[in-house]
């Protein structure tokens, strides 16, 4: 089969032909090696800066069973905690053990 964009038809003013298709590929391919790999993993400098995040924690004391909300948890500093993108999730749940005023929010202590 003959591709040709001078052959004509409704697609040929916006059809690519084998050489140009091959251009992009390639160039695709390029940029896909140049952006690399994506790491999620923290540097330990990053690891040392956790204290200047924010993160979930509790700050009143919580009873066994007891239902968290935003009067008894709240997005605070340090960043030992769970992070505050789960704040929506944690509103509502229960406590399964008694948790101090103070204590960085866990998903194990909540059910």
């Amino acid at each position: 089969m003959i591709v040709d964009r001078a052959l004509g038809g409704p697609d040929a003013p916006f059809s690519l032909e084998p050489k140009e298709f091959e251009n992009i590929v390639r160039t695709i391919r390029e940029v896909e090696e140049a952006l690399g790999q994506i790491d999620y993993s923290l540097t330990e400098r990053t690891k040392r800066s956790r204290e200047f995040s924010r993160s979930l924690f509790v700050t009143k004391d919580i009873q066994k069973g007891d239902t968290l909300t935003t009067e008894n948890v709240r997005s605070i500093r340090p960043g030992y905690g769970l992070p505050p993108k789960y704040l929506k999730q944690i509103l509502g749940k229960k406590a399964k053990k008694r948790i101090e005023k103070g204590t960085p929010l866990d998903w194990d202590l909540v059910s």
